[in-house]
């Protein structure tokens, strides 16, 4: 609203000069693109990291299947592992040796992380594993995909915002720079006929 303002003032007044002119057309040109521009780009981003994280979840969902293990002994505990798909970096996480049967049939055995407090020989639990039985992370789900490309959008939308304003702020400078250069010249040129008879000044 401000450019806008500056705009009509500057219409048609004599005291207008060229550069306070390319100054509010600049200041209006930069509000546009920042309300208009900004976010277009943040929305496209955005969309685009929707549809390669859905793509991502749909694959990983094909090649990544959920199966039931069981524990066979505790192994030692640690509270610095923690499993990094779990819901809580808080979470207190056992190792295990644990046994398993894979999607293909075959039969595995290793240590794993599982979020049981005491657990027992024979405690059944759930993990993830491939096609050929390996355990894997858990698949990235819906919903935290949507959330990254939001955030992908609304950090691409916010950082486009500050490169124009940014690029704005440089040329504002380097138009002042230009304008004080332009008036230590005609000072320079004015200045050592200031008070004196018949200088004209």
């Amino acid at each position: 609203m401000r450019a806008i303002r500056g705009l009509w003032r500057w219409r048609g007044n004599p005291l207008c000069r060229t550069t306070d002119l390319a100054e509010a057309w600049l200041a209006l040109t930069s509000l546009l693109l920042i309300v208009c521009v900004a976010p277009l780009i943040g929305v496209l981003v955005g969309g685009a990291a929707q549809s390669a994280l859905q793509r991502s979840v749909r694959e990983q969902h094909e090649m990544r299947h959920r199966v039931t293990a069981t524990v066979v002994r505790a192994l030692e505990r640690s509270r610095l592992t923690v499993d990094p798909e779990g819901a809580s970096g808080d979470e207190l996480s056992s190792r295990v040796l644990a046994a398993w049967t894979g999607p293909d049939g075959s039969r595995h055995e290793g240590p794993v992380l599982v979020g049981i407090d005491r657990p027992d020989s024979g405690d059944r639990f759930a993990m993830w594993t491939d096609v050929r039985g390996r355990e894997v992370a858990r698949p990235l789900d819906s919903a935290t995909a949507s959330t990254h490309a939001v955030l992908a959008g609304v950090g691409t939308a916010v950082a486009a915002a500050a490169l124009v304003e940014a690029a704005r702020r440089i040329v504002v400078w380097r138009m002042v720079r230009r304008r004080y250069a332009r008036l230590e010249r005609e000072w320079e040129r004015a200045g050592p006929d200031w008070g004196r008879t018949g200088a004209g000044s």
